[in-house]
C-alpha cells in the first residue's frame, strides 16, 4: 500500500534531500484539476509493490504549493512538469517522468540500475 507523505514546504523538501541518502524517496507533483494526473496517480496507487523499507513516497500538490514546485525543479535540476515524478537518491535526481511514462515498473528499473551503478 502506498502511503503518501505530504511535501508542503521548500523546508520539507530539503530535509527530503537530506532523507535520500538514507533510503531513495519519490517525489509526485499532481494537479487535482488534470485528468492525466489523476490516472498517473492511480496507477502508481494501483501499482505499488515497494516496502516502507525500500521508497518513501511523497505528495506535492503543485497548485496548493506552487513555491514548493518551482523549488524542487530548480534544486533538482529538471523541467516543471505535471503530473510528474522524481526518484532522488543521495540528494540527487537520478530519474525523472511525466504524463503517462509514470509507472511502478520503470521506477522499480531506474532503482535497480542506479543501486547496480553504484555497485560496480
Amino acid at each position: 500500500m502506498l502511503n503518501w507523505i505530504p511535501l508542503t514546504s521548500v523546508h520539507e523538501v530539503e530535509a527530503l534531500k537530506n532523507r535520500s541518502h538514507e533510503i531513495p524517496c519519490l517525489i509526485f507533483k499532481h494537479s487535482n484539476r488534470c485528468n492525466v494526473s489523476a490516472i498517473a496517480k492511480y496507477r502508481l496507487e494501483d501499482d505499488w509493490s515497494f516496502e516502507s523499507t525500500q521508497i518513501e513516497a511523497y505528495f506535492l500538490d503543485l497548485l496548493q504549493f506552487k513555491s514548493t514546485s518551482h523549488f524542487v525543479a530548480d534544486t533538482f535540476q529538471v523541467f516543471h512538469e505535471s503530473p510528474q515524478v522524481l526518484l532522488i537518491l543521495n540528494g540527487q535526481c537520478v530519474y525523472d517522468a511525466s504524463h503517462l511514462d509514470i509507472s511502478v515498473e520503470e521506477l522499480k528499473e531506474s532503482l535497480a540500475s542506479v543501486e547496480q551503478n553504484s555497485v560496480s
